[in-house]
């Protein structure tokens, strides 16, 4: 049975989080015959650029998107504004067609999709993605010692119950996630309400089947990359959560191993801020290369690698959290090397044929896993891209998703 969802996020579609982990499913659950409305924040900067390719997107899809403009400063208050102009967009979009469901992609819009259950009587649904106000101090952008900060924390905190208990359906990115959340005993949160959908990728998109090898040897000549040097990658966004010093050093280590490796981040993040970085750590600017890449050109980049690395703060809050970038190197069949105490990513790893897991922050520790790594099993590509596809495949998140919207308008 179809439903009318309102589907909102603070997140923009022109955003590259937005192209990756919101419009898939959107798409995917329009094409199911479900009647998408999508409400997002965009960023003025990306906005004007992007704004034609996900026209074509959603109009394709048959998705009506409504978007608005995302007000970055002055922190708090500009949340407020946005809050208070996406709730007034989302009443008036409710009073003209009236939804089964508003679907909330996170906290600030929570706030918002809690205003039209208790307005209308929509069913809410409590799309987490990760401890919101956790993550915003342990990422050191609130100072909880600033009383300003340590106010909104609290009633982040506070709301944060208010919408799980309120909700009819709540999504986590991770078992660790609902887990704990069961431990706080909330009424009205059992453990049928929580679904689990792990940040999931397009198997299809990212298949090492489908790179044609002429696009890789083109961005090996582009890039300037030796055909006999030892490649490993960084895929994604470095900031915040992602530990370069770290991933610095762990490189420093393995050109004790392979002396001809480069080290490749595929990243629209600051080049001199990566290659500053690893002057720091005495790396010769010749083995960093860094390159930015439109999604279209990530998978023919990523198959450059013989291995992939990443490192995640494991702080608290990362028990919700799931790396995007794990899923799509794993269906490419890409080894894959990151650090304990993140999300279900222990778990994880230790079943993926292609994955080693990092102990610690020392030589020691990073010489243990090269050598395990450079002991994998040449045949765990196949295996990887299989557990990628029974794990992470958008078809299932899509099923997931689906499944909540019949249980909760039934």
């Amino acid at each position: 049975m179809s439903s009318r969802v309102l589907y909102i996020s603070y997140d923009g579609m022109t955003d590259a989080l937005g192209q990756s982990q919101v419009l898939p499913y959107l798409c995917g659950l329009a094409q199911r015959g479900h009647k998408i409305t999508l409400i997002s924040a965009e960023k003025p900067e990306v906005f004007a650029a992007g704004r034609a390719t996900i026209e074509k997107i959603v109009d394709e899809a048959g998705i009506d998107w409504q978007p608005t403009v995302y007000t970055k400063r002055p922190p708090i208050v500009s949340t407020l504004k946005d809050i208070q102009k996406i709730k007034r967009l989302a009443l008036s979009l409710q009073r003209r067609g009236g939804f089964d469901i508003v679907h909330c992609r996170s906290y600030i819009a929570a706030f918002v999709g809690l205003t039209l259950k208790k307005k209308f009587g929509c069913r809410f649904v409590f799309d987490m993605r990760g401890f919101y106000a956790d993550e915003r101090v342990d990422g050191n952008i609130w100072n909880t010692k600033k009383l300003i900060y340590r106010l909104v924390y609290n009633f982040f905190k506070r709301k944060e119950k208010v919408f799980m208990t309120e909700s009819d359906a709540i999504v986590s990115l991770t078992n660790a996630a609902k887990s704990e959340i069961l431990q706080w005993n909330l009424p009205n949160v059992a453990a049928d309400k929580i679904t689990v959908i792990p940040c999931c990728a397009d198997v299809k998109h990212f298949d090492y089947n489908a790179v044609n090898q002429v696009d890789i040897d083109k961005w090996r000549k582009k890039l300037n990359i030796s055909p006999n040097a030892f490649v490993l990658s960084y895929l994604g966004s470095v900031g915040t959560w992602y530990m370069l010093p770290e991933m610095m050093d762990f490189f420093s280590e393995l050109l004790k191993y392979k002396p001809n490796a480069q080290f490749l981040h595929i990243t629209r993040d600051s080049k001199k801020m990566i290659i500053d970085e690893a002057e720091r750590h005495g790396i010769g600017t010749d083995r960093i290369v860094v390159q930015p890449a439109a999604r279209s050109e990530v998978p023919s980049q990523a198959m450059l690698s013989d291995a992939s690395l990443f490192f995640i703060k494991p702080v608290w809050s990362k028990k919700a959290s799931s790396p995007t970038k794990l899923a799509e190197l794993m269906a490419l069949g890409i080894p894959c090397l990151t650090n304990r105490g993140v999300g279900d990513v222990d778990e994880i790893m230790s079943r993926n044929p292609q994955g080693v897991l990092i102990d610690g922050w020392n030589s020691a520790d990073y010489a243990a896993a090269i050598e395990k790594m450079l002991k994998l099993p040449p045949n765990g590509r196949n295996q990887s891209r299989q557990m990628a596809c029974d794990m992470f495949s958008l078809e299932n998140g899509i099923a997931a998703y689906e499944s909540i919207y019949e249980k909760i308008t039934h």
